[in-house]
């Protein structure tokens, strides 16, 4: 069972009660606007929390997919991750997507700093990579606030909608030096 906690928010597995919780956020129009999945269906809510579910269970994990809980009220307001990318070069990935209700309160800030400090110290990461889209101002000084550094645009790097779509990408390496 992985769970990381911060000041207000709990990271933990998730269980099969929240899928209602996921999409919420996961079919918003506006959340989704960015990212390169949604709006989701009903179905596929639902289907990434079976897979989250599941993936929980495994004995050696190498994905953590994880429900950003408030502490306050242990309302689920949005999703984040890390992956091991590569064990032999140490190298993994990180993201997050909150319902747009949580949005400029610092949330994303903590629930990012929890899964760097995840990636380094409990997978023992010495490259942690993340990507955003160009546009998503918030997330880019998200990155950069938890001392991840912009490497630059991989162009035509998602397909995303029909449409192909450039990515801004930020890294954080070794131990605290970005």
């Amino acid at each position: 069972m992985t769970s990381l906690a911060g000041p207000r928010l709990l990271l933990r597995d998730f269980r099969a009660a929240d899928v209602q919780a996921v999409h919420s956020f996961a079919a918003d129009p506006v959340v989704t606007r960015l990212t390169d999945f949604g709006p989701n269906t009903p179905e596929q809510s639902a289907e990434f929390v079976r897979a989250a579910v599941a993936q929980a269970r495994r004995a050696h994990r190498t994905a953590f997919s994880l429900a950003a809980e408030l502490v306050e009220t242990g309302l689920v307001i949005g999703s984040v991750g890390i992956a091991i990318t590569s064990v032999e070069h140490r190298r993994g990935d990180l993201g997050y997507v909150l319902h747009s209700s949580y949005w400029s309160r610092g949330y994303a800030t903590e629930a990012a700093t929890l899964l760097l400090g995840f990636g380094r110290e409990v997978l023992g990461l010495h490259r942690i990579e993340a990507t955003c889209h160009p546009d998503n101002h918030a997330s880019a000084r998200v990155l950069e606030k938890i001392g991840m550094r912009r490497e630059g645009r991989l162009r035509g790097h998602l397909l995303v909608r029909g449409t192909w779509r450039d990515s801004l990408l930020y890294a954080a390496v070794g131990d605290g030096a970005g």
